[in-house]
């Protein structure tokens, strides 16, 4: 069984729930950045998930303990929330991540959800060097990602009152003004936080966005991507195809 700690307390980091793969030792990093619905039993069982792939997953707490229980309550979460300390405390885990990982000389996976994969766009160009691939679950973002050398892969609804066709478009066009390396999926039908266990939640969409996930993660954080490139902030980078 995985090794789990739920919550660990550290003066940079804050409170989080860390789990280790199976087996001895640790692997690759993933950070995972929950939406409004807090630190939740769905996020936790999330990163034990991840973590049976063979990483290392941490998820902070981002609202302190909260768990909102419908729209109103996480609309009023999130703005209640000290931007300048989400911050810090998303760049914090993220340096938390890696230091836990097999390798903390490797870059890590960021996951996000909603609020979380907003944060998850926005970490990735902020520290570079440390993170080397995002999976953003309908969120989105319109800022410059020139400096960033993570890929990308992004899973949209095609039916989502909170990121419409042009957020997501924007996020896309943006990130691929940066020269990286992007695949963006939309999901008919689905709506936002279609990947999570509320009221939206998508069984078939949600086992094909994981199993993209999967996949994704092991190209490029995974064992098998280290063995075959490290991304650093001056290598190439390319495109990829969006769906």
């Amino acid at each position: 069984m995985a090794d789990e700690s739920s919550p660990f307390t550290n003066d940079r980091a804050g409170e989080a729930f860390l789990v280790s793969p199976p087996g001895d030792g640790e692997g690759p990093g993933v950070l995972v950045l929950h939406s409004w619905w807090g630190l939740n039993d769905w996020t936790r069982e999330f990163c034990r998930r991840v973590a049976a792939e063979g990483y290392t997953v941490l998820a902070p707490d981002l609202f302190n303990g909260e768990h909102p229980i419908n729209e109103e309550e996480g609309a009023a979460a999130l703005a209640a929330a000290d931007a300048n300390k989400l911050s810090g405390l998303v760049m914090s885990s993220a340096h938390t991540t890696r230091a836990a990982s097999a390798d903390a000389n490797q870059p890590i996976a960021v996951i996000g959800f909603s609020m979380g994969a907003s944060m998850a766009l926005w970490v990735s160009s902020k520290l570079p060097h440390a993170v080397g691939a995002v999976v953003s679950f309908y969120g989105s973002q319109s800022i410059d990602f020139d400096n960033a050398t993570a890929s990308y892969q992004g899973h949209y609804a095609s039916d989502d009152h909170m990121v419409n066709e042009d957020d997501r478009v924007t996020t896309e066009a943006f990130i691929r003004m940066g020269d990286n390396e992007t695949e963006f999926h939309l999901y008919e039908g689905a709506k936002h936080w279609f990947f999570e266990d509320v009221a939206n939640h998508d069984p078939e969409a949600a086992a094909l966005a994981w199993e993209r996930t999967r996949d994704f993660l092991a190209k490029t954080i995974g064992r098998q991507g280290q063995n075959t490139v490290t991304k650093t902030a001056c290598e190439t980078k390319g495109t990829g195809q969006s769906h």
